[in-house]
C-alpha cells in the first residue's frame, strides 16, 4: 500500500511575508487602475480570489481577462520574492521532513494548494524545494478548493501509475479550508498551526493531528508512515546543518 501525502504551501510549507498577498494587490490595482479589495486568502484558491476581483469591480470575467491578471500576478510574484522588502524563508523543519519522506517507495509526495500552477512553481523553486515535487492540484484546476482532492488522486494516478485511494491519502495543511478540503475527500489530515490559525481552533475543527509546526518533525513523520524515525534509520539534520 502506498500512501500519498498532499502539501499545502503557504503557511505550512513557507512564509512569503505578505509577497503573494502584496503581488495579487498589485496586479488589481495595475489592471483596473483602482484600490485593490480586501482578501480573504487563509485556505481560498486564486482563481477564486481573481473571480473576487472582477465581481467586485462589477467587470465581466473571461479566459483572455483572467490570464491578462495571472500574467501581471506572476510577474509581480516573482519580483516581490526577490526583494529584499521580503523577508521569505522555508518554515521550520520542512527540509526535514521531506528528506525523511522522499526516497520512501510507500510514499509519494504531492502538492494540494490554492496557488496557481505556475505561482506554486515559482514559490517551491524560490525556496529550492521545488525537486520535492512534480505533481499536484492548484488553485487554477477549480474554484472551490474542495473539488481539488479528487484532481490530485487522479493526477497522482496518472504521475505514478497507482491508483491511490483517499482513506490512503493524508493532507497537510494550516487552515480550515484544508480540514475541510480533507474531511470532503475522505482522508486524513495533518494540520500544523504556522498560520493565521490556532492550534485549538484546529484541533476543534477535527484534524486528525495538529503540531504548532512541521518542526515537530517525529510527531509528523509517525502519523504520516506510522513508524518512528529511528525504526528505520532516517538522519534527521538539525537546523544548523540546513
Amino acid at each position: 500500500m502506498k500512501k500519498l501525502i498532499l502539501f499545502d504551501i503557504d503557511g505550512t510549507l513557507i512564509d512569503t511575508h505578505g509577497a503573494g498577498l502584496f503581488a495579487l494587490k498589485q496586479a488589481t490595482e495595475e489592471m483596473f487602475q483602482k484600490k485593490a479589495p480586501s482578501f480573504d486568502i487563509h485556505g481560498n484558491t486564486d482563481s477564486a480570489l481573481v473571480t473576487h476581483v472582477f465581481q467586485h469591480y462589477g467587470i465581466a470575467q473571461d479566459a483572455e481577462t483572467t490570464e491578462e491578471f495571472y500574467s501581471i500576478y506572476l510577474k509581480k510574484l516573482q519580483t516581490n520574492l526577490n526583494s529584499d522588502d521580503y523577508k521569505g524563508k522555508l518554515l521550520e523543519g520542512v527540509i526535514d521532513l521531506l528528506e525523511s519522506l522522499r526516497y520512501r517507495e510507500d510514499i509519494e509526495l504531492s502538492l494540494l494548494t490554492g496557488n496557481l500552477a505556475r505561482g506554486a512553481d515559482v514559490k517551491i523553486k524560490h525556496h529550492k524545494i521545488g525537486q520535492y515535487f512534480s505533481f499536484g492540484a492548484f488553485g487554477d484546476d477549480h474554484y472551490d478548493r474542495n473539488s481539488l482532492g479528487p484532481i490530485a488522486l487522479k493526477r497522482a494516478e496518472l504521475a505514478t501509475g497507482y491508483p491511490f485511494k483517499a482513506e490512503d491519502t493524508i493532507i497537510v495543511g494550516d487552515t480550515i479550508r484544508d480540514i475541510d478540503c480533507a474531511k470532503s475527500l475522505g482522508c486524513r489530515v495533518l494540520a500544523v498551526a504556522t498560520g493565521a490559525v490556532s492550534m485549538d481552533h484546529l484541533k476543534a475543527q477535527g484534524a486528525d493531528l495538529v503540531l504548532s509546526s512541521i518542526g515537530d518533525t517525529l510527531y509528523a513523520y509517525k502519523f504520516i508512515t506510522g513508524e518512528d524515525i529511528d525504526a528505520c534509520g532516517t538522519n534527521i539534520s538539525t537546523p544548523e546543518d540546513i
